[in-house]
């Protein structure tokens, strides 16, 4: 008769984040031991156990400790971040804290496995059309992406030189409940809940939003995290994560628009700098992910999109 073997304890970093925040949830649905990282614990609380630490500025030696304690099986690094941040303080919150991250667990005998959120930013401004592999070079082209790039190669050195259990997925552009509120989304959500709010109209005012990037619903996004605890067969250290096709911005703000119900008066404003179409283009292959962690998205952006603005809505009310 098989023994199903227990699931792996998680200890989830930048657990008060738009994913963190989504991926404990889900970790606690689904029956795992749960440690929730943070400066400080939110209202409400998160689920299972909490450690109030600050990942940029305590010793390394206390977070391996708090892993023991805590009898850690995986490590998932949700923290870091680029909306509202300086390039100063994007340093430390994106790289030097990675930096910690890789001395605490590489002074411990028997180390977590590492999941470490990356970005598609990592990779920089794709040829337009060109689909991108994990093999593919990656020069970005943003402060964000150099930093995150730099923590992928920390990361892969550990792999290469001490033998970490490690992976890095290279996320889209997740959409969801929670969306920050600097970024794009974010931000019309937000008008258009003041305007619902008032009953009046919506007044948004866009550029021409012709990029075409890789964009993800949240819970897909958190599927493949939760997938990438223990995968059943080999895993490579760098996994590519999004929906495998490029979307215009454009195209979610009407959708956004659209589940909103809100009535809008859009003025068309030019792009910076003189800016011209498809200056951008994020487009990735998914498949070796698929592989790894027989996992696919099965969620529409129309999906992510409503679910962005039933939590905007709601906030306001």
């Amino acid at each position: 008769m098989s023994v199903t073997p227990p699931l792996p304890r998680v200890a989830v970093l930048g657990a008060t984040g738009f994913i963190g925040r989504r991926l404990c949830s889900t970790l606690q649905e689904r029956g795992h031991g749960l440690l929730a990282v943070a400066r400080k614990q939110p209202s409400p609380a998160l689920p299972g156990d909490f450690a109030a630490f600050d990942l940029t500025a305590d010793a390394p030696a206390d977070l391996a400790r708090l892993f023991t304690e805590h009898r850690i099986d995986v490590v998932v690094n949700a923290a870091g971040g680029m909306w509202g941040l300086t390039d100063e303080q994007m340093v430390p919150a994106n790289l030097g804290m990675v930096s910690r991250l890789l001395e605490a667990l590489g002074s411990m005998p028997r180390p977590p496995r590492l999941v470490q959120i990356g970005t598609v930013h990592e990779y920089g401004l794709f040829p337009v059309g060109e689909t991108y592999t994990e093999d593919s070079p990656a020069r970005p082209s943003t402060v964000y992406g150099q930093l995150k790039l730099q923590a992928t190669e920390l990361i892969a050195g550990a792999v290469r030189d001490r033998g970490l259990d490690a992976v890095v997925l290279r996320l889209g552009n997740v959409v969801g409940a929670g969306q920050p509120a600097h970024s794009l989304l974010g931000v019309m959500a937000g008008k258009l809940a003041e305007a619902q709010a008032a009953g009046g109209t919506a007044q948004l005012s866009l550029m021409p939003l012709t990029a075409r990037r890789e964009f993800l619903h949240l819970q897909d996004g958190v599927d493949a995290m939760v997938a990438a605890l223990a995968p059943a067969g080999p895993c490579p250290p760098v996994l590519n994560l999004g929906l495998g096709r490029a979307s215009s911005a454009r195209e979610l703000v009407e959708l956004l628009i659209e589940e909103s119900g809100v009535p809008t008066q859009v003025t068309e404003v030019p792009a910076p700098d003189g800016g011209g179409p498809e200056t951008e283009w994020h487009q990735l292959d998914i498949s070796a992910t698929e592989r790894a962690l027989d996992w696919k998205p099965v969620r529409s952006l129309r999906d992510a999109v409503a679910e962005l603005w039933a939590a905007a809505s709601a906030a306001r009310t």
